[in-house]
């Protein structure tokens, strides 16, 4: 097994995750709101987030790759899990665990766009705005992180890493 370095500990995400709960929760005072996990990688930061909020939330889930078993996008959006639940009229909070290029989100807030939600925000625990090559709003940003491969706390190479509790990098 690869030595994982820590970038982030178990204890800045949760005050990272109460922050954006927090947030969160002003701006969508009295309104509904849908929360959107991509799979796989955002799912312990959909939980963490939703057990964060102090109200009543939809969740669905999509699920899409563009990395396969690589640690650089190859460009392709694969959508392989579509909502499960109609979005038209909702307000919807697309919760994602990294942005680096904004390909994949570029594609997805034009993809749920289209199904006529009330709103669309984007919500990302870590973003790497130095490799954004798409312009796409985030709404909410947990945390802004160097170019590193991450992994930990739902993040993957190759389906591993993803129950450390925190947030780490790989010498690649």
């Amino acid at each position: 097994m690869d030595e994982v370095k820590v970038l982030i500990s178990e204890e800045e995400i949760e005050k990272i995750v109460k922050e954006l709960a927090k947030e969160i929760e002003k701006d969508y005072d009295g309104k509904d709101l849908t929360l959107i996990c991509i799979l796989k990688g955002s799912t312990f930061f959909t939980v963490d987030l939703a057990k964060n909020l102090n109200r009543q939330v939809h969740i669905d889930f999509l699920q899409v790759s563009s990395y396969g078993k690589k640690t650089i996008s190859n460009g392709e959006i694969d959508l392989r899990l579509e909502l499960q639940e109609s979005i038209e009229d909702k307000n919807i909070l697309i919760v994602e665990d990294i942005i680096d290029t904004g390909r994949t989100l570029k594609y997805l807030i034009e993809h749920l766009k289209e199904k006529k939600p009330a709103s669309v925000k984007l919500c990302t625990l870590l973003d790497k705005p130095e490799r954004r090559v798409y312009d796409v709003k985030v709404d909410y940003v947990g945390m802004q992180i160097p170019d590193k491969f991450v992994v930990g706390y739902g993040l993957d190479y190759n389906e591993l890493y993803r129950n450390l509790p925190y947030v780490g990098y790989l010498d690649m």
